[in-house]
């Protein structure tokens, strides 16, 4: 699991980086000041998130593994459809070619967040401490 956790981080943050980048040095100028607030929201997303799940990777001691399962597969299907509908969306101006209907799929992704962290409030409610074998 924690691998699972590591590599997934590591994709995302790089993405992360990469398309911060992109949208400050490819887009800026080249897309409507309102796509580049989405691009920009998205990639806030992208960070935030993976952030989050790097924080969970640290925690598989403590926390059933059921529950950071959940977690993880909430945000990482959160993050595709959310973030990911609003990148396409945003660059939509410059490939015209991207279908409108993908931005009905970034509520979707919205939810599958909050789910995502009302699941870690559950895992917080229903957390025991164990102590550690040192």
């Amino acid at each position: 699991m924690t691998k699972r956790f590591l590599i997934t981080v590591g994709i995302m943050g790089t993405l992360c980086v990469m398309f911060g980048a992109i949208g400050a040095h490819i887009l800026e100028g080249n897309i409507s000041n309102n796509n580049l607030i989405k691009f920009n929201t998205a990639n806030e997303f992208l960070m935030y998130h993976s952030l989050a799940l790097l924080g969970l990777t640290f925690m598989n001691r403590y926390v059933s593994r059921s529950y950071l399962n959940t977690i993880y597969y909430l945000f990482v299907i959160g993050i595709i459809l959310f973030s990911g509908t609003l990148y396409l969306s945003s660059i939509r101006e410059l490939a015209s070619m991207i279908p409108e209907s993908f931005g009905k799929l970034t509520p979707i992704g919205g939810i599958l967040l909050i789910v995502g962290w009302l699941t870690l409030v559950v895992t917080g409610i229903n957390y025991t401490h164990r102590k550690r074998n040192n």
